[in-house]
């Protein structure tokens, strides 16, 4: 798995970031002056649960090496923006998949998934041979492929996300995934996701 941000929303015109961009938003609904600590104000309007001014930055994530049954999930997270690799269009004869924990630390588990992993991907490679297109060989793909996905969510949605995906009880993939996603972003806007890292990864 690996995650990395290629985006993210900053206030035009200046060289601040995200939080004086959302500061900016905050400020407005209250005909307040900004006070040189955009952090403080942020802090006290999401704890008020004040959850709208966040939706004015977004950070876009290039997130590759994930299984299908880990970008399913992800995109059931439906207020944001996903451009996902194609298995219709991009030829999956050698194809990349993603191995439980599991499944790998057991070794009688880890003999039989890659006997069915080689079926899999002789299976694909032998259809395309007879020229059945990509977008029906796919369907022997299983959900372990790899895939690659951009992913574009505003912060209260990253926020949502976080709180149900960073929790111990989330399913082992997406939750790794969710708390990379975390770390980084929480780079770019302590103030707006410091308590969810404390929460999560201190």
């Amino acid at each position: 798995m690996h995650v990395e941000i290629i985006g993210v929303t900053n206030f035009a015109g200046t060289d601040d970031g995200a939080e004086a961009l959302l500061e900016h938003a905050g400020r407005a609904c209250y005909r307040s002056e900004p006070k040189g600590q955009p952090g403080r104000f942020l802090r006290a309007r999401i704890r008020e649960g004040h959850g709208s001014i966040i939706e004015h930055a977004s950070v876009t994530f290039d997130i590759t090496g994930i299984s299908r049954a880990c970008s399913h999930q992800l995109v059931r997270h439906r207020l944001a923006s996903y451009s996902q690799e194609s298995q219709r269009y991009v030829d999956m004869s050698a194809p990349e998949f993603v191995v439980p924990p599991s499944v790998a630390q057991d070794s009688e588990a880890r003999a039989i998934w890659d006997e069915f992993m080689d079926q899999v991907a002789d299976t694909y490679h032998r259809l395309r041979e007879l020229r059945v297109r990509k977008e029906d060989a796919r369907f022997v793909l299983p959900n372990a492929t790899a895939t690659r996905i951009i992913v574009t969510m505003n912060f209260r949605s990253l926020r949502h996300l976080f709180s149900v995906r960073c929790d111990k009880a989330a399913q082992w993939e997406i939750r790794e995934l969710a708390l990379e996603m975390l770390r980084q972003v929480h780079d770019l806007a302590p103030s707006v996701f410091g308590d969810q890292y404390e929460r999560y990864l201190a």
